[in-house]
């Protein structure tokens, strides 16, 4: 297991994250990503999609279910998530959601952490709160020493913006883990609204087409 999410791009993550959803070719996965707007998170070509989810296979990861060709479109190769994928999904969350040197896999991460139970998330937030309190002390020091060796304000513009930037996660990851800890918030696939269903099918249906 630890081999397979080792190797595991954020990229790849998302596609394994989708095929929990149900079974699709790799066409209905970039419609499905791009109308979600995940591409915001990161770049996302037809070329690497489709890299990404033969290496996912080659892994083990995804398995190959069918093939349909409808009208003069061309064929198009259906894939399911193996045991193996499901469990490297989870695993990945769980790796990179505390971490706090690795920004882009951390977006993927929050992105994905409701494939795990609420108090994991809770537990796995706070050990990144504790990291970022450190690395904020750290940072805050280190530009209050700058000043009083009277380094010009010039030098100091991106250090002042990662204190800000510190600051501001801090208060959103006490926000988010008091919301995680009141059942009010619903959480994972079973505490999804009732008219998210059908929604969710329409969705499906015109990234199909």
């Amino acid at each position: 297991m630890k081999d397979a999410t080792d190797k595991l791009t954020p990229l790849g993550v998302m596609v394994l994250a989708l095929l929990r959803e149900g079974d699709m070719h790799p066409y209905e996965m970039i419609r499905l990503l791009r109308h979600r707007r995940d591409d915001r998170m990161l770049t996302i070509t037809n070329g690497t999609l489709y890299h990404t989810v033969a290496r996912l296979e080659r892994l083990g990861l995804l398995d190959e279910v069918g093939i349909d060709r409808e009208g003069n479109r061309p064929e198009r190769t259906t894939y399911t998530l193996t045991d193996l994928g499901h469990d490297a999904v989870n695993e990945w969350v769980r790796r990179e959601l505390p971490r706090t040197d690795r920004p882009a896999e951390f977006r993927i991460a929050l992105a994905e952490s409701h494939n795990l139970p609420r108090d994991e998330v809770v537990d796995l937030l706070a050990t990144r709160r504790t990291a970022l309190i450190g690395e904020d002390a750290v940072h805050r020091a280190g530009l209050e020493q700058a000043r009083k060796r009277a380094v010009p304000e010039q030098f100091l513009i991106e250090v002042e913006r990662q204190a800000v930037l510190l600051e501001a996660e801090l208060r959103w990851i006490d926000d988010v883990i008091d919301r995680l800890e009141s059942p009010d918030l619903p959480w994972g696939a079973d505490e999804l609204p009732a008219d998210h269903l059908p929604n969710y099918l329409a969705q499906r249906k015109a990234a199909q087409r």
